[in-house]
């Protein structure tokens, strides 16, 4: 049985796992806080001399646009690539982008590690696949369709432009542009995007000097958790309306990236925030299934597609391992 090394790189920390490649079982795992650590390279020494760990290949997702093994982080001083990587670990290494790596694992998921939040049309739906997921940003990977498998492919389409559709979106392009300058899909569907609704929908609704305060909220915190708490116990209403607004731009933008994949063979919502606003996301003619359908005489074409959310936190570290046991095979 091969051992090997994944990685799910983000500003804020670092999860790194040895996985048993056979069966994609996690057999050690740790999360380490990235900025305090000088470079990949360093936590992963670090990682194996205090789990006394072997891996005979490893792979690395990264947040941020992976140019031929090499990315410089976002949120972090750190460049990783992964020829140097592979010289100073002494194995076959690959450095791809964070949601490439989660796209590996939608092969592997079980019945228990997704939600369908639309059937479909049923059955084993064939063609191009697609994945979206917000969390700190907004990732978007595609999946190809050779005919016999799906090879993943990583995007940046999370950075495109948001596009606003009725009077209150419209206002809300204006609210962000303020703030940005150029507004992206992310500023609005990700955890700060969901913040940025809610003092949006706050000021509309109570006035800029006022707004509304989030119950429970941490103070210098997250706040988006919150938000959705909220939202979800019925307990503050601008936190409703901010979760349902939230909810119609990520099946929007689902809907989008669904378009210009053909993702024929299903669209998968991942990212930390999905599994927990589910009860929202499933409702049948809810906010999210509405928009994503919403695509005027390209309704028909997308009615027929599933849309899965992801619950397994670990996809993207199962997806990596597939990675680089694939790097060790062609080794």
């Amino acid at each position: 049985m091969m051992r090997v090394l994944a990685g799910d790189i983000g500003g804020t920390h670092t999860r790194l796992a040895v996985v048993d490649s056979n069966d994609h079982r996690i057999a050690d795992e740790k999360k380490y806080s990235s900025p305090e650590h000088d470079g990949l390279a360093t936590l992963v020494h670090r990682f194996v001399e205090e789990r006394d760990v072997s891996f005979e290949a490893a792979c690395f997702g990264v947040a941020g646009p992976v140019e031929d093994g090499r990315v410089r982080t976002t949120n972090l001083p750190w460049v990783v690539d992964e020829r140097s990587l592979a010289e100073d670990l002494g194995v076959p290494v690959a450095v791809i982008n964070d949601l490439e790596a989660a796209a590996w694992s939608v092969a592997i998921l079980g019945p228990h590690d997704v939600a369908t939040i639309h059937p479909g049309a049923g059955g084993d739906a064939r063609g191009h696949r697609a994945l979206i997921a917000a969390g700190t940003g907004l990732g978007e990977a595609g999946l190809y369709w050779t005919g016999s498998e799906h090879l993943p492919f990583a995007t940046e389409g999370g950075h495109a432009d948001f596009a606003p559709a009725g009077e209150i979106e419209r206002e809300l392009l204006v609210h962000l542009s303020r703030e940005h300058g150029h507004v992206s899909w992310e500023r609005a569907v990700s955890g700060p995007g969901l913040e940025a609704i809610h003092r949006f929908l706050s000021e509309r609704r109570h006035g800029a000097d006022t707004g509304c305060p989030v119950p429970d909220a941490p103070s210098g915190g997250e706040v988006a958790p919150a938000i959705s708490r909220a939202a979800l116990d019925g307990s503050c209403r601008v936190c409703v309306e901010s979760l349902d607004l939230f909810c119609r731009l990520l099946g929007a933008e689902a809907g989008n990236l669904a378009l210009k994949l053909l993702a024929t063979g299903g669209v998968w919502v991942g990212g930390g925030i999905a599994p927990e606003i589910l009860q929202v996301l499933s409702v049948p003619d809810g906010p999210f299934v509405e928009r994503f359908l919403a695509k005027g005489r390209m309704r028909d074409l997308l009615e027929p597609i599933p849309v899965r959310v992801i619950l397994d936190d670990k996809a993207a570290l199962r997806g990596a391992a597939r990675v680089a046991a694939r790097r060790r095979e062609a080794a």
